[in-house]
C-alpha cells in the first residue's frame, strides 16, 4: 500500500468498540459465580475438604462432554480451597496442568520436569534419564509436610500419548513419601477413558467421579447473559442474538464452550465490518465460519488412539463403500502395532467409531445382520477436501503412509 496503514489503524482507534472485555469470552475466564454448577461444586468441595485438616482425599476424575464447565468448576472450588489454606495458613499446594498442550503433555519426562518447575527448580525439557528425574521431584517434593492436589486437565490426551505409567507412579509414590502427599484430579471429555487403562494403574487410582451433564438451552442463555454483560459495551448485541446463539449450543450437545466463542466471532467480525451492532445474521457468518475450522481442530487434538482409529476409517472407506466396524478394527490393529500403541477393545473403538459419528465427521448407521447381530455401516461424513487436510494431519501426527 502506497500510502502506509496509518490512517486505517488512526480511523479503528476513532471507533466506538463493541467490546469491553473480550478476555470474559475465553473459556478460562473465571467468573465469582458459577452458574448451574452448585451440586457439582459442593460434591467437589466434600472431596477435598479433608485437605484442610491435613488428611490426603481421594483421586478425583471429572468427567463429561467439551463445555460442560468442568475445567471451570475444579478451579474455582480448588481457588476457594487454597483462598482458606492461605488464610489458616495450612499446608496445601495446587498445580494445574493442561495435558492437551503437546509440548508440556507428550511425554512423562515432560509432565515431571514441568512439576518440578512448579516447585522452583530447574530441569532441562530434555537430557537427563526419566528415572533421574522421578528421584529429583521425589525429594524436593517430599522436604516440605504439604498436600499436593494435582490437576491434570484432558488427562485422556496424557494417556493417548505418553501412556498410563505417569499416572502409576504418581499414585504409587504416596507410599514412598514421609512428608507430602498427592491427590490427583483427572479432567477428561472421554467417559469411558479409564476402561483402556492398565488393570494396575486402575487398581492404584482408587478414585472417586464427578459426572458433568450437558447444559440445556435455558442455561446456556443464563451464563451468555452473565459472560456479555463483562465482554460488551451497552447496546451493541441486537435482540435475540444471545437467544439464538444459545439455541445453537444446545443442538451441539450442551457446549457453553462453544456458544461463548461463537458470540465472540460475531462480534469480531460486527466490529472487522465496521457495524455498531452484533446482529442475527453476523451470528450465523460465525457458524459458517467455525464449522469449517472445527473438524480439522478436533482430529488434531485427539488422542493417538482416536487419530489411529480414524485414519483406520478413512483407509477403510477408501478401500470399498459401506464398512463395517470389523473391518475398521483389523485395520487398526494394524496400525496400532505400526506406531507401537497398545489395541483397545472392539467395544472400545466402536465407541471411539459412535464419537466421530456424533462429531459428524463420519456418518455410522447401525443395521441388523438377523441372526449375526447388529452392525455399523460407516461411511465419511465431510466433504472431500476436508478429507484430504485430514489425511496429511493424520499422516504427519502418526508417521504412517496411506499405502501402508
Amino acid at each position: 500500500m502506497k500510502e502506509g496503514l496509518g490512517s486505517f489503524f488512526e480511523k479503528y482507534l476513532d471507533k466506538k468498540p463493541i467490546f469491553k472485555n473480550k478476555l470474559a469470552l475465553q473459556s478460562n475466564f473465571l467468573p465469582d459465580q458459577i452458574l448451574h454448577r452448585d451440586e457439582q461444586i459442593h460434591q467437589l468441595a466434600n472431596m477435598l475438604a479433608p485437605t484442610l485438616r491435613g488428611e490426603k482425599p481421594s483421586n478425583i476424575f471429572i468427567y463429561g462432554q467439551t463445555g460442560t464447565g468442568k475445567t471451570l468448576t475444579v478451579k474455582y472450588t480448588t481457588q476457594q480451597l487454597m483462598d482458606t489454606a492461605s488464610q489458616k495458613k495450612l499446608p496445601v499446594k495446587v498445580i494445574y496442568l493442561n495435558c492437551k498442550l503437546k509440548k508440556l503433555a507428550d511425554t512423562e519426562y515432560r509432565i515431571v520436569a514441568q512439576l518440578l518447575r512448579e516447585y522452583g527448580r530447574n530441569v532441562p525439557p530434555t537430557g537427563l534419564p526419566t528415572d533421574e528425574v522421578y528421584h529429583l521431584f521425589f525429594s524436593t517434593i517430599d522436604k516440605d509436610k504439604h498436600i499436593l492436589i494435582l490437576i491434570l486437565d484432558e488427562v485422556d490426551q496424557l494417556v493417548g500419548r505418553a501412556g498410563d505409567e505417569l499416572l502409576y507412579n504418581l499414585t504409587r509414590i504416596n507410599s514412598e513419601l514421609k512428608n507430602a502427599q498427592i491427590t490427583l484430579i483427572g479432567i477428561s471429555n472421554d467417559l469411558v477413558f479409564t476402561d483402556s487403562l492398565d488393570p494396575r494403574v486402575k487398581s492404584s487410582l482408587s478414585e472417586e467421579e464427578v459426572v458433568f451433564p450437558p447444559y440445556n438451552a435455558e442455561q446456556i442463555q443464563s451464563i451468555l447473559q452473565q459472560r456479555a454483560s463483562f465482554a460488551f459495551n451497552p447496546d451493541v448485541l441486537a435482540e435475540g442474538v444471545l437467544e439464538k446463539c444459545a439455541a445453537f449450543a444446545a443442538r451441539e450437545h450442551g457446549d457453553a464452550r462453544r456458544a461463548l466463542e461463537l458470540l465472540r466471532v460475531s462480534a469480531e467480525l460486527a466490529e472487522r465490518q465496521g457495524d455498531v451492532k452484533v446482529s442475527i445474521a453476523k451470528l450465523d457468518q460465525a457458524e459458517d465460519k467455525i464449522e469449517r475450522d472445527r473438524v480439522l481442530d478436533v482430529i488434531t487434538t485427539h488422542p493417538k488412539q482416536y487419530q489411529v482409529a480414524l485414519f483406520s476409517i478413512i483407509a477403510a472407506c477408501s478401500q470399498k463403500p459401506g464398512v463395517f466396524t470389523g473391518d475398521i478394527y483389523s485395520l487398526y490393529e494394524k496400525y496400532c502395532s505400526q506406531t507401537g500403541l497398545r489395541p483397545l477393545t472392539q467395544r472400545r473403538v466402536s465407541d471411539i467409531i459412535a464419537e466421530f459419528d456424533m462429531l459428524g465427521i463420519i456418518s455410522a448407521k447401525v443395521i441388523s445382520k438377523g441372526r449375526y447381530g447388529r452392525t455399523r455401516e460407516i461411511g465419511i461424513g465431510v466433504n472431500d477436501a476436508i478429507v484430504e487436510k485430514i489425511k496429511g494431519i493424520l499422516s504427519e501426527e502418526l508417521g504412517l503412509s496411506w499405502n501402508s
